[in-house]
């Protein structure tokens, strides 16, 4: 019996092991948030020493445009598998109309035609709506997303809006969900080559490296650093999760707020302020 308690408890110490706190770095990050107007989680992992800092880092969150990187994956898979091609070209009809914003694609003309790789990169890049609501549904759907990521390890991160059973989901959490130590491990396997394929993993990281809305997390790292990013916002929730290439230290790490009082799209909301504080924190901790 002992030895069966010793095997059951060597996976929660190896990791406990692998993983060493970054004390110094939570006490500044644990400062930093103070007083913020709402519920906050905060994940980062130095991929140089292997420490960490968790602050509410397995609550679950909205993930609001995030949930794009489940989306590329579950088209990554289809690429992988020969269902889809990169470069194929696809054909966009008035069905696939949403009208929300500056999307582009839905600007598109019924029966216009635009290689799969393009839709990709309005997803990402420009975080298009209308180009994301399509490649779900080509990705197979959010049930079939979720077994993707539930076969990778993920129990919180899924898809809810049009995904069947995920009602309740979605009217709490909205289009997708995830915990920050979720998405920021899912960075870090891409960034490993360990999400699909070596191919695929890379191929996302070029395409999470063309980010459009860079004025948060971004504006504080060195324009000559290469970052792979992903951003999120509605109302109450702002959220952002990014890998950073520093030459002394890259380092990944997520944001995830949500029940903000401050629910304003001015530069000064207060989500996006403490953004830009804990970004460019990490950057000097790590980097200067």
């Amino acid at each position: 019996m002992k030895n069966l308690l010793c095997l059951l408890l060597f996976p929660i110490s190896f990791f406990a092991n692998a993983q060493k706190m970054d004390t110094k770095l939570q006490q500044q990050l644990e400062s930093a948030i103070q007083g913020f107007h709402g519920d906050i989680g905060i994940y980062v992992r130095d991929l140089k020493h292997n420490k960490i800092v968790a602050i509410n880092a397995d609550t679950i969150f909205p993930t609001a445009s995030i949930v794009k990187i489940s989306i590329l994956i579950g088209i990554m898979d289809k690429i992988q598998k020969g269902e889809l091609n990169y470069h194929q070209r696809l054909t966009y009809t008035d069905s696939l109309y949403y009208d929300e914003g500056d999307d582009i694609l839905s600007r598109f003309k019924d029966s216009s035609t635009i290689e799969l790789s393009k839709v990709m990169m309005l997803m990402l890049t420009i975080s298009d709506n209308c180009a994301s609501l399509w490649l779900q549904g080509l990705a197979g759907g959010g049930l079939h997303i979720n077994k993707i990521l539930d076969s990778l390890g993920f129990q919180n991160t899924r898809v809810n809006s049009r995904t069947p059973g995920r009602e309740a989901n979605r009217s709490e959490y909205g289009w997708g969900q995830t915990t920050p130590r979720e998405i920021a491990t899912i960075m870090n396997q891409i960034v490993d080559g360990k999400i699909i394929s070596k191919e695929a993993s890379e191929k996302m990281l070029r395409l999470l490296g063309r980010q459009y809305w860079d004025e948060e997390a971004m504006s504080q790292i060195p324009a000559g650093v290469f970052v792979a990013d992903k951003n999120g916002a509605v109302d109450e929730s702002r959220n952002e999760v990014v890998f950073v290439n520093g030459k002394k230290n890259p380092y990944i790490f997520s944001i995830f707020t949500k029940n903000n009082k401050d629910t304003s799209w001015e530069p000064n909301n207060e989500a996006w302020v403490l953004t830009r504080k804990i970004s460019a924190l990490l950057w000097k901790y790590y980097n200067e």
